[in-house]
């Protein structure tokens, strides 16, 4: 199933049905605002499994990620962070970086790697924020594409969904992605330190 949801100004009647899937445990393709990525309720332990078969993935070692509305939002599932982490965030989301941060209890068990951290992340896309917001939690995220993969239709929505919509419940078509993925910034140490470069460049 495509859903055509626009960019910019998602319609929400759309949006309200992408958001229903996702909680009937539901795993859905949507755009971010770097690449195409695979996406569900991130407390529905049997879909963030079929997303881990999906892309052959061990959830406890796996850069699985969480697509949040706001920083607020993110404060509810990671420890206390310091006054330079918040503000480095401020000044760069929305946008395509993902910030690795220490999780707290709020985290679901599946997740539990040995160094306690997670990856989240503030897409500057309407399309994930609203979905985020509708269900009133983050999405569990990971690429469609693995790393040094380059090709068209992880890209191109329609050719996404002849691909892979066999395999999921549901593909938005929000106009076509990007190859380039979101910069990482690991924010556990004394200091922030750039894992990866990214579509775009970190305001320190």
């Amino acid at each position: 199933m495509i859903f055509n949801i626009h960019p910019e100004n998602p319609q929400k009647r759309k949006i309200q049905a992408v958001t229903e899937i996702l909680k009937d445990g539901g795993v859905i393709i949507y755009p971010t605002d770097s690449v195409y990525g695979l996406g569900c309720d991130f407390a529905n332990a049997e879909a963030v499994d079929r997303i881990c078969k999906l892309r052959d993935l061990d959830p406890v070692k796996a850069n699985l990620t969480f697509i949040c509305k706001d920083i607020s939002q993110v404060s509810e599932y990671t420890a206390q962070m310091n006054n330079e982490t918040f503000r480095l965030m401020k000044r760069n989301l929305p946008g395509p970086f993902t910030f690795i941060l220490r999780s707290n209890n709020s985290v679901p068990k599946m997740f539990k790697n040995k160094k306690r951290t997670v990856g989240v992340r503030i897409p500057e896309n309407n399309i994930a924020l609203q979905l985020a917001e509708e269900l009133g939690r983050p999405l569990l995220s990971t690429s469609l594409k693995a790393d040094e993969e380059i090709r068209e239709y992880f890209t191109d929505p329609k050719l996404i969904e002849e691909k892979f919509g066999n395999q999921v419940d549901a593909v938005i078509d929000g106009g076509i992605g990007s190859l380039d993925p979101s910069a990482v910034v690991d924010c556990t140490g004394d200091d922030p330190l750039l894992v990866r470069s990214g579509i775009k460049k970190l305001r320190m």
